[in-house]
């Protein structure tokens, strides 16, 4: 079994089980360093991770495929709780919905402790980390705004 670094945020014994889930896709694309996102069988329109029915074409089940790993920060907050016998932190750390370039929308944290305030139309590129060796979907910061995003006048 091959060795894989602590995650810098929580134990391994929080890490994901997945098999014989409908989130297994996810994991089993990860491993290859792949961003997989599930969309509608028949119409192709991006599904929400647990979407089991279609709201364009009322089609059911999900195809899988590899999505562009990045997106842009939707929302964010910080987290200032760390008693938790399971995390290895103990500063804030960040939370973000993060709407993919693909259209779906993941919640995540980052790859690394945050060093950085994030903000609404960040641009990030999405990593995984370990964490009990399953690679699960992280935000690295690109550097990048949402070209959308207006400035404040």
């Amino acid at each position: 079994m091959t060795e894989h670094p602590a995650d810098w945020l929580v134990s391994p014994e929080l890490a994901p089980s997945f098999e014989g889930t409908a989130l297994a896709p996810l994991f089993e694309h990860a491993e290859r360093g792949e961003l997989a996102m599930p969309f509608c069988a028949e119409c192709a329109e991006p599904f929400e991770l647990d979407q089991e029915v279609c709201d364009r074409c009322t089609g059911t089940g999900a195809h899988w495929r590899p999505v562009p790993p990045s997106g842009v920060v939707h929302a964010r907050t910080l987290v200032h709780r760390t008693a938790s016998p399971l995390l290895r932190t103990t500063a804030p750390y960040p939370v973000l919905d993060v709407e993919l370039d693909s259209a779906h929308r993941v919640v995540m944290t980052t790859l690394e402790p945050a060093t950085r305030d994030w903000q609404i139309g960040d641009r990030v590129r999405v990593a995984f980390r370990r964490v009990g060796g399953v690679p699960v979907p992280a935000a690295v910061p690109t550097g990048d705004t949402d070209p959308t995003k207006e400035e404040p006048a």
